[in-house]
């Protein structure tokens, strides 16, 4: 006897010690997650990118409000017959070849223009601005986005919780209803019923087990990184929004005055006025002036310089009409951003307003699951008390057991709702 226990003693040890020297799965905070999401969500890093090509196009539209100089350089080399008579009357023809050798400096600079090349400056400008009002835009996306993914899989994580709590009492109903049985007070069917309900509760088990490691995986989606889902997530805090119980009124001003998205439609309607601006610039003169510097001559060592200065005035009579029809569209276009506004300013409205009563909705929700729980509790308390005095049945105890279970799944995602739907009103109130 002593020979089989002490391997058997021994193996329990060492896989003791190999468990303890096992490292504990890494915690991500939903915090960590956040800034992990802002460094490299590829959604972000487009967005920054398109920042930078605004900031490109304002430099180009500032351009041609500043001095222009060009530097020119040619060598040209002219080969030809010629015929011609001596003095004496006597023709000669040949081939002759020639250099010219130039270099210039020139240098214009626009006077005004009534409008246009300013105008096209603060546009670009404009649309600078909305571009990061995008940018931001973008960020509270993600943002709420991870919320969301992180949310659901801590909530994963607390229902797997709960089926392997339901499977520990699987497991305890079973071994008691066999010693029922064995003992002859229970009959057989019992101790199939107990079965088939530890049986379907592994089953759920590893259910909630691929629902845990989805979720995370979807969270590594969220974050915008490649990993494994080899780290847990915890219980986070869904603190309160200032104002989450009070009316839309008095949050409607807070989100008219952070969404992004709403004020990027407030600077494309600046931009595209100034377009407009630029535009009706072109039904008047531009008035530019220009200097010169070169040098010019048939070899290197006998060049002549010459300055030149000139002043013009440039005056489109007629283009066919173009200048009108760009007008015409760029009021058009500027009637469609304002609608597109107006739409805009109503949806932040309902946003809010939705946002705001899913948080009402999720606190009450919490209140009444927790209620269910705890009966559900004390239900299958007395369930099981009935069943080991022999006056309850294996139904009613099963039937107690699945109640339980569905109580308190509802009551773990009651908990994640609650911190969704307050994700979802810093999303509508522009907080990132």
């Amino acid at each position: 006897m002593k020979r089989l226990l002490l391997p058997l003693l021994v193996s329990c040890a060492f896989a003791g010690r190999v468990r303890a020297a096992e490292p504990e799965p890494r915690v991500l905070t939903l915090d960590e997650a956040l800034r992990l999401a802002r460094i490299n969500h590829p959604q972000l890093h487009a967005s920054r990118a398109q920042t930078e090509v605004s900031q490109a196009r304002v430099a180009e539209a500032r351009a041609p409000l500043l001095p222009q100089v060009n530097g020119t350089a040619s060598y040209a080399r002219t080969t030809g017959s010629y015929s011609t008579t001596t003095s004496s009357g006597t023709p000669v023809a040949g081939i002759s070849s020639s250099n010219a050798y130039s270099a210039g400096l020139n240098a214009s600079e626009l006077i005004y223009d009534f409008g246009q090349a300013t105008g096209r400056w603060n546009a670009a400008k404009a649309t600078l601005r909305s571009q990061e009002e995008n940018e931001r835009n973008q960020t509270v996306q993600v943002a709420f986005n991870l919320r969301s993914a992180y949310y659901t899989a801590a909530a994963a994580r607390e229902l797997l919780k709960v089926a392997e709590e339901t499977l520990g009492n699987q497991e305890a109903h079973l071994r008691q209803i066999q010693g029922f049985v064995e003992a002859g007070t229970r009959p057989e069917i019992d101790l199939a019923q107990a079965r088939t309900d530890r049986a379907n509760a592994k089953v759920q088990l590893i259910n909630q087990q691929v629902a845990y490691d989805t979720g995370k995986a979807l969270l590594n989606q969220s974050m915008g990184v490649e990993r494994g889902t080899d780290y847990d997530v915890v219980d986070p805090l869904a603190e309160e929004v200032p104002g989450e119980d009070g009316g839309t009124d008095g949050l409607l001003p807070i989100a008219l005055k952070a969404r992004p998205d709403l004020l990027s439609l407030v600077r494309q309607i600046d931009a595209q006025e100034l377009t407009t601006g630029s535009i009706k610039g072109s039904y008047a003169p531009s008035l530019s002036a220009s200097a010169g510097l070169s040098e010019s001559g048939p070899a290197l060592d006998r060049l002549n310089w010459g300055l030149r200065g000139l002043l013009s005035l440039n005056w489109p009579i007629f283009g066919g009409g173009i200048t009108d029809a760009q007008m015409r569209e760029a009021r058009a276009y500027t009637a469609v951003l304002r609608a597109q506004y107006d739409l805009q300013h109503q949806q932040v409205r309902a946003d809010v307003e939705q946002a705001r009563l899913g948080v009402r909705a999720a606190k009450a929700a919490i209140e009444a699951t927790h209620e269910a729980a705890v009966n559900a509790r004390v239900r299958l308390g007395l369930a099981e008390g009935r069943y080991q005095a022999g006056v309850g049945s294996i139904i009613e105890l099963g039937d107690s057991q699945v109640a339980l279970t569905a109580a308190a799944g509802q009551e773990v995602q009651a908990v994640f709702n609650l911190a969704t739907a307050r994700a979802r009103l810093l999303q509508a109130l522009g907080q990132p």
